[in-house]
């Protein structure tokens, strides 16, 4: 099962997010699928690529699992997500989240559009990205 947000988590990162117009994209979206993160995901992406359909559950998984190095690898990035859960209400450090996961993904190679970097920083928030890194962890 899929993490969702609840109405109240979308409306306190709506107005924690007011000035950013990505972010009010992505949260569109998540209202439209009540929240379901990986619904959201899709639905975005097939937007912003002007896809009708694809294995929408694969795309999503395979997102994040070539994220996931990128993620789990940057302790730059798990600072700033650790700022973040320290202080959960600054706008300033949600939006830099979302610019860091955009900025990983193009230095890495992997278009994310600012919108689609706020599902995914969404969804490494309501799960932790040390949950994230651990349990996607590789086995060796």
């Amino acid at each position: 099962m899929e993490p969702i947000l609840t109405p109240a988590e979308m409306n306190e990162k709506r107005m924690m997010l007011q000035d950013y117009a990505p972010a009010q994209a992505a949260l569109a979206i998540l209202e439209k699928h009540n929240g379901r993160l990986d619904t959201s995901f899709d639905d975005l992406w097939c937007e912003k690529h002007n896809l009708e359909s694809y294995n929408r559950k694969s795309l999503w998984q395979t997102t994040l699992k070539v994220l996931r190095a990128e993620l789990c690898g940057n302790d730059g990035l798990r600072a700033q997500f650790k700022d973040y859960t320290k202080n959960p209400g600054s706008a300033p450090l949600l939006t830099g989240l979302i610019v860091a996961v955009v900025g990983l993904g193009a230095s890495s190679g992997i278009p994310i559009d600012p919108s689609i970097a706020t599902i995914i920083v969404l969804y490494l928030l309501k799960i932790s990205l040390n949950i994230f890194c651990e349990y996607t962890e590789p086995a060796s």
